[in-house]
């Protein structure tokens, strides 16, 4: 195994992220209107095919937990990144609706299998105290991968295939990258030492949390899907210049890196009212401007910024609400904002049918601004040792054992008892 920093490793879970996250899932919106013209699709279809990768990263994303705990991160993370390779590379030969479909279904398991494998892997790679920022990083990742694929956009604005097949290849050398550098690492516990159960109060949160995200990811369904469609058919825009979104979405996004350190200097629920309000605003604006594509860009710079800040403020607080469960904590907000999506994209694709492109992303803007109103409601961090420092030599796994796992007992998991653990044999 090839040894890196927290911060190379914070690096690493980008690039993945990038891949699965980025290439694999939202770019698709980005080649909407090419695939429409060759594959003769109507937005009901597009809409329907759009939400089957966010029904297979659900799939995936219930059995991500477990399977990682049983087969260990790089296991989790090599499949996930099988996954992206083969379903790219469908979608790249697609000649139907079915062969599409299927390799759309197939990106979606490689994003519900990504970041189970990247959090476990985090636990035992990453001191504690900056799993936050860590993983704020790592969801960054998509915009990366969202502003790759722009450049293909723009010299192959007709070649989506051969472009599919650039991605295939990219998610390829993902999967040799993650044997070689993912720990083959699962939580395996200290003798006599288990998970502490997960209270009430947590699993209310946990449940608020996911409500959230549920809207979120419908709302946002909108944009990720028919943004690109929506300034060729409404504002008469060349189908290259969907370009200048994705690159705009992909650049904004990046600053959902330090969405960590802004939560924690403004609290969340004001953090996430504020990144509401800004998703809001970027759909209204696409919808008043579709044929200006400066104003267009800018609407996308909006939606990058505020989408990746509120996927990273909930990846942060599903890990801080069960930060002895990092390959469950992250997930359910995740589920949640995928199933919105999945919900949320055919729903887009009837309105669209009937009221239009305009009515449609204002109804949805006017939806965000309402769930925006209500985010004192969004959970806040469970307030006891959870947030106490640790020594700054400690590794996530070891303060996991010495901080976040009891015994039989109830008592606490002390140093010495998780010294006997060879940690050496857990990471090769």
């Amino acid at each position: 195994m090839i040894a890196l920093s927290s911060t190379g490793f914070a690096l690493f879970g980008a690039a993945l992220v990038a891949i699965s996250f980025g290439l694999a899932r939202f770019a698709f919106g980005l080649f909407v209107p090419p695939i429409r013209d060759d594959l003769g699709l109507t937005p009901f279809a597009i809409g329907l095919i759009g939400s089957l990768p966010l029904v297979s990263f659900l799939l995936a994303a219930v059995v991500a937990p477990a399977a990682t705990d049983r087969f260990g991160a790089r296991a989790a993370a090599v499949v996930s990144g099988l996954s992206g390779a083969v379903g790219l590379a469908l979608i790249a030969m697609a000649k139907d609706v079915t062969t599409l479909s299927i390799g759309v279904f197939a990106c979606g398991i490689c994003t519900g299998l990504m970041m189970p494998a990247l959090t476990s892997a985090m636990q035992a790679l990453v001191k504690r105290t900056i799993h936050g920022r860590v993983s704020a990083t790592m969801n960054a990742g998509t915009s990366v991968g969202v502003a790759i694929s722009v450049p293909v956009v723009f010299l192959m604005a007709g070649e989506w295939r051969f472009a599919y097949a650039m991605f295939a290849l990219i998610a390829g050398f993902g999967v040799i990258a993650a044997w070689f550098i993912i720990p083959s690492v699962s939580r395996i516990l200290p003798a006599k030492a288990v998970p502490p159960p997960i209270s009430e109060l947590q699993w209310w949160r946990l449940a608020r949390l996911s409500v959230f995200a549920f809207v979120m990811g419908f709302i946002a369904s909108a944009y990720w899907i028919f943004a690109p469609d929506l300034v060729v058919n409404l504002g008469d825009l060349p189908p290259g210049s969907t370009g200048w979104l994705w690159l705009a979405v992909g650049v904004a996004g990046l600053g959902g890196a330090i969405v960590a350190d802004i939560a924690d200097r403004n609290n969340p629920p004001i953090t996430h009212a504020l990144m509401l309000m800004m998703l809001s605003a970027s759909l209204v604006l696409l919808a008043a401007s579709p044929g200006n594509i400066v104003l267009a860009s800018f609407s996308a710079l909006v939606f990058g910024a505020s989408y990746m800040s509120l996927t990273g403020l909930y990846l942060l607080t599903g890990i801080r609400l069960l930060p002895s469960r990092l390959s469950m904590g992250p997930v359910l907000p995740f589920m949640a904002c995928a199933l919105g999506q999945a919900v949320g994209s055919p729903v887009v694709g009837v309105f669209v049918d009937r009221l239009g492109y305009a009515d449609t992303f204002s109804t949805f803007a006017a939806t965000g601004i309402v769930l925006a109103v209500l985010s004192p409601l969004y959970p806040r961090y469970i307030d006891h040792d959870l947030e106490e420092e640790v020594e700054d030599d400690d590794t996530g796994l070891q303060a996991a054992y010495d901080h976040q796992l009891v015994d039989e007992a109830g008592e606490p998991v002390v140093a010495a008892g998780a010294a006997t653990i060879d940690h050496d044999h857990l990471l090769e």
